[in-house]
């Protein structure tokens, strides 16, 4: 038996309303660059938008004029999505209250998940959308799962109960230690003063 490797996200598509209340929101609140749009080759009464969430990989929406948005929040049974999160940087992150509320949405206010900050609120759909910001720059050459990754590590061994700022400091220096080399022979914190 073998795995069937994936490399990432290909794409997500999600059963949206209608065409204009899609891009309206993809496009308009959350400024992903709309692409390209084509009948659902499964269906094609119904419209397929694809927009670009900034990394080059695609969420695409299901459209169809005669649906309207519902903005109840979308079912959380067991198999269903709880919700889409998309990463912000810090800058953007510190005007999202005062960008949603100029558009009358309400929201979760910040929350810090110990890793990074995260503001949630609903799609015109009922979709949670999160906006989420790390609280931290993984090293050149690494990526944030590998941070995280290491931060988790430390965080068992100090037993505490999530991943702190602290922990994330600790990973990334782990990181540059292992990935850098130096003609120091002791590589260990000191106070030159």
């Amino acid at each position: 038996m073998r795995k069937l490797q994936v490399l990432g996200v290909h794409h997500i598509t999600l059963t949206g309303a209608d065409r204009q209340t899609t891009i309206d929101f993809w496009e308009g609140v959350l400024g992903m660059p709309f692409i390209f749009d084509q009948p659902n080759l499964d269906d094609p009464e119904q419209g397929h938008l694809y927009f670009d969430p900034g990394d080059g990989r695609l969420i695409t929406v299901f459209t169809d004029d005669n649906r309207k948005a519902d903005n109840r929040r979308t079912p959380m049974d067991v198999g269903c999505v709880h919700h889409l999160a998309f990463e912000v940087d810090r800058a953007t992150f510190a005007q999202v209250p005062e960008r949603l509320k100029a558009r009358s949405i309400g929201n979760s206010g910040v929350k810090d998940r110990g890793f990074m900050d995260s503001i949630y609120f609903k799609d015109p759909c009922g979709l949670l959308i999160e906006l989420a910001c790390y609280k931290f720059i993984p090293p050149r050459g690494s990526s944030h799962a590998a941070v995280l990754m290491e931060a988790h590590k430390i965080r068992v061994a100090a037993g505490d109960d999530h991943i702190a700022e602290v922990h994330l400091a600790d990973a990334v220096e782990r990181i540059v230690a292992r990935s850098q080399a130096s003609l120091s022979e002791n590589r260990e914190a000191k106070n030159p003063y």
